[in-house]
């Protein structure tokens, strides 16, 4: 009964998911493209037997990398299939992969859409990462046979709490998941309580991954460009703390700096130069590829795919979604990375990487924009202080290492024998 009346609300929100995808088509023209995929509609095909791995939006794609290259590895006679939910998502899984993958959108959860893709593709296992249940396509990979791994779970506090509302549905689709890889202790008791089967505490695939192939040229391509000033790094900024960050900077400054912000998502990028703009501030945007003017104290990050590099030419990085209630990016790439890190109060994302990252040395938590700003004035006047965090924040990463091989060997144990060729799936509403 939850998951007819889940399937009929799917239905009747139809119209407004095909316009929502035509409205964010005007900033992101991915959106407007391969639309037949949403349903299942497929034009790439696989030459081999397949594994699926999901991985909805940028990041998640980013923390798949250490997994999906270690399937390619150790499974050459198939391909792997990679789908996300997101323009930024796909954008991000062909700059990593390439043609070494083929790349869709994972269907709408309407059990027609699901059918098809699972009819084309045929995977012999799909992984899904983080926190990807959809009711529908895990029902349809138990009908027809194909073992599924939630990998690199977690589970908020927060969002077990919405989970709960709903927990008839969200509990008949958890029993069916063969596998569930968790991050930490609290987010494999979280799924448990809602009904998650065979849970295991893996770690986070975060702490795998490695520097993009050109990351250190870039990065002092990056440091050139800054000159010999102190960088403090705004990343992964969220709606409204651009906002807050300059107001408080114009309470007190940090002299000598230049202060970079990088956006989380690419159609904020002008939004947050005409910030700039209004007030006043003379930029550069990474787009210009040119060198900031002594006078120019602002750099605007407008580009994907290069956060490692940023991190690594920063002196300081201020981890955005952390001073509003977003929960916070990633923090476990800067401290990779040797970069010292500031973090907001909102880190549920990351709340035990943060948690252990400020007790390690490796960040300092601050309370506001203000509290930000003026610690930002302290730790680029101290080097010691930055090169103690930087030395703590690569030691906290490598000792948690390792959850790529753990992730593999639960692969290896669900991936089942090949299917004989032409072979049925046996699915069904």
């Amino acid at each position: 009964m939850w998951r007819a009346g889940y399937t009929l609300i799917l239905w009747l929100l139809l119209p407004y998911v095909l316009a929502r995808l035509w409205w964010r088509g005007r900033k992101e023209p991915g959106y407007r493209r391969d639309i037949g995929e949403r349903f299942g509609r497929y034009q790439q095909a696989a030459s081999k037997p397949v594994i699926w791995l999901h991985a909805v939006s940028m990041g998640e794609t980013r923390a798949a990398e250490p997994l999906a290259r270690a399937l390619l590895e150790r499974h050459p006679d198939c391909e792997i299939v990679i789908t996300q939910m997101t323009a930024t998502g796909r954008d991000t899984a062909r700059q990593l992969f390439g043609e070494r993958a083929i790349l869709g959108y994972l269907p709408y959860d309407y059990p027609f859409a699901v059918r098809r893709f699972l009819e084309h593709f045929r995977p012999r296992l799909g992984v899904l990462m983080e926190t990807e249940i959809w009711p529908n396509l895990v029902r349809q990979c138990a009908l027809a046979g194909v073992p599924l791994l939630l990998a690199n779970a977690r589970l908020s506090e927060k969002s077990a709490r919405g989970y709960a509302r709903l927990a008839p549905l969200a509990r008949s689709a958890l029993e069916r998941i063969s596998a569930v890889a968790a991050q930490t202790e609290e987010d494999a008791a979280r799924l448990e309580r809602l009904g998650a089967r065979s849970v295991e505490v893996t770690g986070n695939l975060k702490f795998d991954m490695a520097p993009a192939a050109g990351t250190e040229e870039l990065a002092r391509e990056l440091r050139r460009g800054f000159g010999a000033r102190r960088v403090l790094l705004a990343a992964s900024t969220r709606e409204g703390e651009e906002a807050l960050l300059l107001e408080a900077l114009g309470r007190g400054a940090l002299p000598g700096a230049i202060v970079a912000i990088v956006p989380r998502h690419p159609q904020r990028f002008d939004e947050v130069a005409a910030l700039l703009e209004r007030r006043g501030l003379a930029f550069v945007r990474r787009s210009e590829n040119r060198a900031l003017a002594p006078d120019c104290n602002f750099f605007l990050g407008d580009s994907l795919g290069e956060m490692g590099a940023y991190y690594a030419a920063a002196d300081l990085a201020f981890i955005g979604g952390s001073l509003l209630a977003f929960g916070a990016q990633n923090l476990i790439e800067a401290c990779a990375a040797g970069a010292p890190v500031l973090i907001g109060p909102s880190t549920y994302n990351f709340a035990q990487a943060a948690e252990e990252a400020i007790r390690r040395g490796a960040a300092l938590g601050v309370r506001d924009a203000g509290d930000l700003v003026a610690c930002a004035r302290r730790l680029l006047a101290d080097d010691q202080a930055r090169a103690r965090m930087s030395a703590a924040g690569v030691s906290f990463c490598a000792e948690h290492r390792g959850a790529t091989a753990r992730l593999l060997a639960i692969c290896e144990r669900l991936l089942p024998a090949p299917a004989p060729a032409g072979a049925p799936l046996p699915v069904k509403d």
